[in-house]
């Protein structure tokens, strides 16, 4: 059974289901579809499971055969989905045409009317959800959804932080989401920060929330003084990690804390990768199991970095590797094949 040293991590989102092209072709080119079930904090749920630390989903989904599979899966890699709603509506779904050569991964969304999106932000039970929590886990997707859901996500980060919840928050902004209901992301995502103590945003994330400007300074400037303006502003962030590709087709993760202390991992190769929907979640549970496990910053933004590069060579929105699979790679232990 999966244990966690203080307690469960709950993750709280919507659980959706993907439908991907296959790889080199567009959506319907070809009269097929991939179906994967998906989400930001689910991926962080099944990443955190498969390393043997206790995750709790929270979400809403319909009573029909679409929710029954997509709770399924949770289970079937070690999520607690007991606090999971059936709630009227749909499942949310996104297609996805994949990345190849110089054409960029492309999102469409069907989210509206969706069972989480519509739920009754007042109705969640919040001391049974967070009960024995160490950590709350949410994204900046949730508050995307609409009134409901930034009122949703205020109302938890409001009753972790009364219940001594840690809280981390992933950024996530997605601006095709937000254009959908007009909502005011600079406002919100700036009351969400204010009460987590760790934020996994670049520096675009906290120009949108402060808003203020870094673009005026070197390429290697603009991260930490967009950090320290966010320590300043909010007093309960504690660190700031996130993760930047480099032109090498190499993938480095950065972790921040309060007193302008940084640490960087080397770089990961990302040549070869087919999927790389997923991999900043893979990158924020990696970080999370070493915070749960009080490895020191360098191991924790080492583990979590290889974590978001193995992400990269599985398809679906979840990262499968174990933690043997990640410490491996940690330690360079690289083979073509393993026997």
């Amino acid at each position: 059974m999966a244990v966690t040293p203080t307690g469960p991590v709950v993750c709280f989102g919507e659980i959706l289901l993907r439908f991907s092209a296959p790889p080199g072709e567009l959506l319907l080119q070809s009269p097929q579809l991939r179906v994967h079930v998906g989400g930001a904090e689910a991926n962080v749920a099944v990443s955190l499971a498969r390393l043997a630390i206790d995750a709790r989903m929270v979400s809403a989904v319909p009573e029909n055969a679409l929710a029954d599979a997509a709770l399924g899966e949770l289970r079937r890699w070690g999520v607690d989905v007991s606090r999971v709603r059936r709630a009227p509506g749909r499942m949310g779904l996104y297609f996805l045409t994949p990345a190849a050569g110089v054409r960029p991964y492309d999102v469409l969304y069907d989210r509206a009317g969706a069972a989480f999106a519509t739920a009754d932000p007042g109705a969640w039970d919040w001391d049974q959800a967070l009960d024995g929590a160490a950590w709350l886990h949410l994204s900046g997707v949730t508050p995307a959804l609409g009134p409901g859901g930034a009122q949703a996500a205020m109302n938890v980060v409001a009753a972790a932080r009364a219940r001594s919840v840690r809280i981390a928050f992933d950024g996530n902004y997605r601006a095709r989401l937000w254009s959908q209901w007009d909502g005011d992301a600079p406002s919100i995502l700036s009351g969400l920060l204010a009460g987590v103590d760790l934020a996994f945003v670049n520096e675009r994330d906290l120009e949108l929330a402060l808003k203020q400007d870094f673009s005026d300074l070197a390429p290697s400037e603009r991260l930490p003084a967009a950090a320290s303006a966010a320590f300043q502003a909010f007093p309960q962030l504690t660190r700031i990690a996130t993760t930047q590709r480099l032109e090498s087709r190499a993938l480095v993760g950065v972790l921040i804390d309060r007193q302008g202390r940084a640490v960087q991992s080397r770089p990961y190769s990302l040549d070869g990768a087919v999927d790389r929907i997923g991999a900043g979640d893979a990158f924020a549970a990696g970080l999370l199991d070493g915070l749960l496990r009080d490895q020191p910053a360098a191991a924790a933004i080492e583990f979590a970095t290889a974590a978001a590069c193995l992400k990269h060579g599985l398809h679906g929105d979840f990262n499968l590797a174990s933690r043997e699979d990640i410490e491996s790679l940690v330690n360079g232990e690289t083979a073509d094949v393993r026997r």
